[in-house]
């Protein structure tokens, strides 16, 4: 069931979002406010991919979490498509 938010009898999905974000060699890893933590291969991200170490850990939250911006590299990705099949 998914997670929901009511706001005066309007029922909208719950924003997802981000607490914490770490690299490995090859993956992205993404720890969710809900506790879930997700990989998703730096293969997916080609900008990411190609980034030098230093480029990588220059990111912020943007949105209290909700997505992802790397200031180096021009990207922003977003928390919610990460769980999109």
């Amino acid at each position: 069931m998914p997670t929901v938010l009511r706001i005066n009898g309007y029922v909208a999905p719950k924003q997802i979002k981000a607490t914490r974000l770490t690299f490995t060699e090859d993956a992205l890893e993404v720890q969710l406010e809900d506790g879930r933590n997700i990989s998703l291969p730096l293969e997916w991200f080609p900008r990411l991919r190609d980034a030098t170490p230093e480029a990588r850990a220059n990111w912020r939250f943007i949105g209290g979490g909700l997505g992802i911006h790397w200031a180096d590299l021009d990207e922003d990705l977003s928390v919610a498509k990460f769980l999109e099949p």
